[in-house]
């Protein structure tokens, strides 16, 4: 996919306010759960488990004023609050981009990617919810994709 057709698709996909489409991020992660045995992740041959990963973006721009209001460690912190009260494991990268609003304006933002492994769809949906509320955000972008992963001990 060549980077103009990515961020087409990218617009198209926030223009549809995900967060108020609860049904997509369900559809999604059942969708990306269904190609794993029922019953939960399960061991290949090789020790690579398959899981499903969840992605949230969420923009620090404010939703109206188009800027960002606070320090990133301030939203850092509510994203771990509210990631805390849905007693979800995560991680969180702080990246650098940009975005076309709704009416093609474009803003350069620091986003946050909220990542999430085997996370449940209704507490994808909480928390999607939560950021746009919080964060003042027009939408935010979720993504599901199938990994394999590993656990690895240390070796003593």
């Amino acid at each position: 996919m060549s980077q103009k057709d990515a961020a087409a698709l990218l617009q198209h996909v926030m223009a549809q306010k995900l967060t108020r489409q609860g049904r997509f991020i369900d559809e999604a992660i059942k969708s990306a759960a269904g190609l794993r045995p029922e019953g939960g992740p399960a061991a290949q041959e090789d020790g690579k488990i398959r899981m499903t990963e969840t992605r949230i973006y969420v923009g620090l721009n404010d939703g109206e004023t188009r800027r960002q209001e606070f320090e990133t460690g301030h939203y850092l912190g509510i994203l771990k609050e509210i990631c805390r009260s849905c007693h979800v494991a995560f991680s969180v990268d702080v990246e650098e981009g940009g975005y076309y609003h709704e009416d093609g304006e474009y803003t350069e933002e620091t986003s946050l990617v909220l990542v999430l492994i085997e996370a449940d769809p209704d507490v994808v949906q909480k928390i999607a919810n939560e950021l746009c509320v919080r964060f003042h955000q027009e939408s935010v972008l979720v993504t599901v994709n199938q990994i394999d992963g590993r656990f690895i001990n240390a070796q003593a």
